[in-house]
């Protein structure tokens, strides 16, 4: 403990002097000692701390597996950082090598740990409770009751002991091996393993329980394990696609009618079921009474109709967080807009274009902007940026916003532009964005020409008699005038997912909380009972318990034991003595 300047501190040997060496691993004994770290539950729980911390990134930045657009976005909004994140793979996060390390880390690690404790688990299952102790004062919750015989009619009781009437008596070995039989009997009846032991003529009963505890330790592994291969196995054979659909529009499950589609590896598109999903309606819900809440979303159904192969159709209804399940796969509702119908007509009046556009919403208050493109039907093609305000107000700085999602004033304006829309080529571009750098602007901006406005119903000129264009009325028949609450037709984004292994995912949810709350609030105990023969002839029952780990509730099962015990030949005892016509029994003077 002194020192190594101490004067009187002895010097440090020489390892080569001494002869000592020291052992070499060798590639064997680092890949031993490397196998052993990674299967260690230490390696286990930091790996899947890891794998969480791991998956943050997929809910920071949006993810091209479930939000293509919101990538394409965000690679717009921030030129810079978007390809720096790009290369760490940020917006594949849970296909990535990094993370895809993790997780097949954890996955190994979860097996070399559950095999080894699983076999080991078996084996103390089918091993007898080990022998009584020597000395069971040193356990926890030791206690002493003595083993009493009574002087009249030689029965015995389990009580204090110095009773003066009882001293000469003697404790029989049948009453000592009754009383360790009863104390076998009401272990078993708790619970417990037991085993009878005879050392060195002290008879004793040991017994143990718990082992519940650690299987369900092995369970919750195990069933983690099984979230991790289920998991890995839906992604592998599943898919996730989005499409936009208009009310009154259809969308069919096939590949080429999604928006976007991401199957997993060993998907194949054949695997598809057959159904058609009709849009029939949009309500949402705004908040009208709390004034500092005024427009906030209360609520958003998808009123749909789906029809199978057969022909057979089925009502139903998709809500945030309440989705569709239907024909192997779930249907999300994910998002809704506004499509309004725009319809181009050239200057014989010939309608040379006509849709429901969806516009995206830019605020909360469903700004939105679409893009409308006239390829065919004119003698230049025809591009058109609109912003659609459903309930349009004009700032302090004359630009135009929505004040409320709902539509209460519906008004739609559009920049027109004319030339090459770039889609002659082959060339794939997005619907919902107008290249104008090739093109010539002719109404807004600099042109000198205000951008055309129109409410639903009405029609405009486009500039330089090109035709017109009309915000149609989506209103249905027999509609108030005036009431403009339905004359915009509305989208819904849907989210499609196929995940085969959904079940067993959910078996396995179950089984790890199960295993959790059984691992946590079964103790692991050891519990026994010896008849102890003293010099005095006096025999003593010991009561003692063992814990592994902490067990706060150890010394008082002991004491409950030893007083049960103790108590039941107690009362034995005394009716036997207080029943007159019982042989031998006491009777007062």
């Amino acid at each position: 403990m002194r020192p190594a300047d101490h004067v009187d501190s002895a010097p440090e040997p020489d390892a080569e002097a001494s002869g000592i060496s020291q052992p070499k691993l060798g590639i064997v004994g680092w890949l031993r000692f490397a196998w052993r770290q990674l299967t260690s539950m230490r390696t286990a729980l930091l790996l899947l701390l890891l794998l969480a911390i791991a998956a943050v990134p997929g809910s920071l930045v949006p993810q091209r597996s479930s939000d293509p657009n919101g990538v394409t976005q965000y690679f717009q909004d921030n030129p810079d950082l978007a390809p720096v994140l790009d290369s760490f793979q940020m917006f594949d996060v849970y296909t990535s090598a990094w993370f895809s390390a993790v997780y097949l880390l954890l996955f190994v690690s979860l097996i070399g740990c559950i095999i080894p404790r699983t076999k080991h688990h078996l084996e103390a299952l089918r091993a007898r409770p080990p022998r009584t102790p020597v000395r069971l004062s040193r356990l926890a919750g030791y206690t002493e009751r003595e083993l009493r015989a009574d002087a009249s009619n030689g029965s015995v009781e389990s009580g204090a002991a110095g009773a003066a009437d009882v001293a000469s008596a003697t404790v029989s070995d049948a009453a000592v091996e009754a009383s360790i039989a009863d104390a076998a009997a009401r272990l078993k009846r708790a619970g417990y393993r037991v085993e009878r032991y005879d050392l060195r003529g002290e008879a004793s009963v040991s017994a143990e329980r718990g082992y519940l505890r650690e299987t369900g330790n092995l369970v919750f592994h195990t069933a983690l394990l099984g979230v991790l291969a289920t998991v890995a196995i839906g992604g592998g054979f599943g898919f996730a696609g989005q499409r936009v659909v208009v009310e009154g529009q259809a969308f069919v499950n096939t590949l080429g009618a999604f928006d976007s589609f991401n199957p997993g590896r060993f998907f194949d598109d054949t695997q598809l079921a057959p159904y058609r999903l009709a849009l029939e309606g949009l309500d949402a819900v705004y908040e009208t009474q709390n004034a500092d809440a005024i427009g906030q979303p209360i609520d958003f159904t998808a009123h749909v109709v789906v029809e199978d192969q057969g022909g057979e159709s089925t009502d139903a209804t998709v809500k945030v967080n309440e989705p569709l399940r239907t024909h192997a796969t779930d249907v999300y509702l994910l998002g809704n807009g506004y499509a309004p119908t725009i319809t181009v007509r050239d200057p014989d009046g010939e309608v040379v274009f006509t849709d429901s556009v969806p516009f995206l919403p830019q605020d909360a208050n469903l700004t939105s902007i679409g893009v409308i493109k006239v390829p065919d039907g004119l003698d230049e093609q025809l591009g058109m940026v609109g912003f659609f305000y459903p309930t349009q107000d004009v700032l302090s700085t004359g630009a135009y916003a929505s004040t409320y999602p709902d539509l209460v004033y519906p008004v739609l304006t559009l920049n027109v532009y004319e030339g090459d829309l770039g889609i002659d080529d082959g060339t794939p571009t997005s619907v919902y964005a107008l290249d104008p750098s090739g093109m010539t602007q002719l109404t807004g901006g600099t042109t000198g020409v205000d951008s055309i406005e129109l409410k639903p119903g009405e029609t405009a000129e486009l500039p330089g008699g090109r035709g017109t264009v009309t915000l149609e009325d989506a209103s249905p028949a027999g509609t108030a005038d005036g009431d403009l609450s339905h004359s915009v037709k509305r989208f819904a984004s849907f989210d499609i997912h196929h995940d085969p292994t959904q079940g067993w995912v959910l078996v396995f949810a179950i089984l790890i909380i199960g295993g959790l709350l059984v691992s946590l609030f079964v103790p692991r105990r050891r519990m026994w009972v010896k008849a102890v023969r003293r010099r005095d002839g006096r025999v003593v029952l010991e009561y003692a318990g063992l814990a592994r780990g902490d067990d706060p509730g150890l010394d008082d099962a002991v004491r409950a034991l030893a007083d049960a015990h103790g108590g039941a030949a107690q009362a034995a005892e005394a009716s036997g003595a207080d029943d007159p016509s019982t042989p031998g029994s006491k009777v007062d003077a």
